[in-house]
């Protein structure tokens, strides 16, 4: 495999990330004061591109526009930045085989590599550990590089720390949006209330984000979007629903992180419920199984054991004590996103305030009982019952009660775009079914409009209406500028998970470089509509003035397409040509 600075122009993008260099299309494309908007704060503003969201999205959407002259001001509900990689606990990566070299924009290979590089420098590595280029702290099996939440969120704040100091970036923390004045079709301010003191700032801007988890922004500004699974009429999807569900959401997961002091004993109190959730049943494709077990056949082929090479221990590990000097860790450190805890009793997506509130705090029960499980009852190898020595990592999490911030969302609200990706543009088994293609001809659909890429399989947990854990096979695909740009509002583009797709596709396109493209690709597209007074209608419908947003994009260091050795590659999601060939398309995960 070539190294990633061939490929890229690593010396290229470097210069443009620290000399600014000018957008691309205008004479003058240094933004003007006339493009700056004052919030309602005085201690607040001007902005020219408002970020509602400081997830994955929301920091990618922020370092890009304010390398590219803007001024941002990015806010957040919770009082950590970084989403799925802090917050959620979600730290170690769901990405591609090629997240090494040529899987990821190139600011998202250096958030991996400043990870790396942050622990060199602080922690007590093993000359072993320190020599490793690809360095992967936990050891796990899940992710090629796997961190304490806190050590993303340092490193995000040290990509960010520039721009804070010289002033194009404001961020607020603890700020949830509540309402949006609207002008037409154009966002003109968001208010937003301060979490900690209940007063309300008033932020507008000539161009809006939503990175939010869930879409939030959607409904408040009156963008035109969709939730929940599609039916078959609706997207032609060949494994969409007969019939659309609107409650159909993947579940969502609160994670925790714990250790293992084995002559200790951290059992947590009996969760209130906890008789509910030893009772409750799961299925899946192999049948009928207990919700809090191992019986599942996959389940039971992983297994927890606590010194297993490939089980749930070392799945999500993100502390291996071997990577580090003896006794600087009591034990390794894990994080618990497991099956065993998704939570699919319910959404928390466009429900009552009343609704939400109950599934959230069912699903906290529900990652407490698992715990509670796992300390009291889960068989052991030797043919006990129970690990009471595991214990609860509020220190890791940054909360008092060891479980994250803010539960792991996979999908919420999506924008109703002027093209959405569906299941017959990335998956391996149409393209090469329908389309008569041989196997080494198939490709995922080319987008000319591409501003990035992605590869992942369609990643389908079990949903809120009963659908059961499935995965789809797909090729390496690309981000076309269409699902940035939503059928009627011209200055709010998404930044996540909520750009345009379907509930099947969203299983591939909602991962974290996936996500990080998405976000960076917003930021640079609203430099460049701002510099060049266009709307993003008009640069995907333009093809010169497309021709240079692509250029730009590269300029920044975001890959448009896959390299050809890749393109036909089935990467994770690698099956025979007899299982393509069948009729089951969605893979038993």
């Amino acid at each position: 495999m070539r190294d990633s600075g061939n490929l890229f122009s690593r010396r290229k993008f470097i210069k443009t990330a620290s000399a600014a260099a000018p957008l691309i299309l205008s004479p003058s494309l240094r933004i003007s004061a006339s493009h700056l908007t004052r919030s309602g704060n005085p201690n607040v503003g001007p902005a020219n591109l408002v970020i509602i969201g400081g997830g994955l999205g929301g920091c990618a959407a922020a370092l890009a526009a304010v390398r590219n002259h803007l001024r941002v001001i990015m806010t957040e509900e919770t009082d950590w930045i970084g989403g799925q990689l802090t917050q959620q606990a979600v730290s170690l990566p769901d990405e591609n085989h090629w997240c090494e070299t040529v899987g990821g924009t190139l600011s998202y290979l250096n958030l991996r590599q400043r990870a790396r590089d942050f622990y060199v420098r602080n922690f007590p590595l093993t000359q072993k550990a320190k020599a490793n280029r690809y360095l992967n702290p936990g050891n796990c099996w899940v992710s090629r590089i796997g961190c304490e939440p806190r050590v993303w969120l340092s490193v995000l704040h040290e990509m960010l720390a520039p721009f804070l100091s010289d002033g194009r970036l404001q961020i607020l923390l603890r700020h949830k949006p509540l309402d949006a004045d609207i002008d037409g079709d154009r966002v003109k301010s968001v208010r937003l209330l301060n979490l900690d003191s209940g007063n309300n700032v008033v932020l507008s801007a000539t161009y809006f984000a939503d990175a939010t988890e869930m879409g939030d922004l959607l409904p408040i500004t009156g963008t035109e979007y969709v939730i929940g699974a599609e039916s078959q009429k609706d997207t032609g999807e060949p494994h969409a629903r007969s019939v659309a569900a609107r409650d159909d959401l993947q579940s969502f997961t609160q994670c925790f992180a714990m250790d293992y002091l084995p002559e200790e004993d951290h059992t947590i109190g009996r969760p209130s419920n906890y008789s509910f959730w030893r009772d409750a049943m799961t299925r899946t494709l192999s049948g009928e199984f207990h919700l809090l077990s191992f019986d599942d056949p996959d389940s039971r082929k992983i297994g927890f054991t606590l010194d297993g090479r490939n089980d749930f221990w070392t799945y999500r590990r993100i502390a291996d004590c071997k990577n580090f000097s003896p006794g600087f860790y009591r034990s390794d450190v894990t994080i618990v996103n497991w099956p065993q805890n998704d939570f699919a009793l319910g959404p928390i997506c466009d429900v009552t305030r009343e609704i939400c509130d109950k599934n959230l705090a069912q699903s906290r029960s529900l990652s407490l009982s698992l715990l509670y499980w796992l300390q009291t009852t889960a068989p052991r190898p030797d043919g006990g019952a129970g690990w009471r020595g595991l214990r609860l990592r509020p220190d890791i999490t940054g909360t008092k009660d060891g479980l994250a911030k803010y539960p792991y969302i996979r999908e919420g609200r999506r924008i109703r775009a002027e093209y959405t990706v569906v299941e017959q543009d990335v998956s391996l088994s149409w393209r090469i079914r329908e389309l008569g293609l041989k196997g080494e001809q198939a490709r995922a659909k080319v987008f000319s409009d591409s501003i990035g890429i992605g590869s992942y399989p369609m990643d389908i947990h079990s949903s809120t209406d009963g659908d059961i854990l499935k995965l789809g096979n797909t090729l390496p695909f690309q981000i076309p500028l269409g699902a940035l740009i939503t059928a009627r509002v011209e200055n709010l583009l998404p930044a996540c998970k909520n750009a345009g797709v379907t509930h099947l596709t969203n299983g591939c396109y909602r991962v974290h470089p996936v996500e990080w493209n998405i976000g960076e690709a917003a930021g640079i597209l609203a430099a460049f509509c701002v510099a060049n007074r266009k709307v993003p209608r008009q640069v995907r419908n333009q093809p010169r003035v497309l021709a240079a947003f692509q250029t730009l994009l590269r300029d920044n260091g975001v890959r448009l397409e896959w390299p050809k050795d890749i393109l036909h590659s089935t990467g994770e999601a690698a099956t025979t040509l007899k299982e393509l060939r069948s009729d089951h398309f969605l893979m038993k995960h």
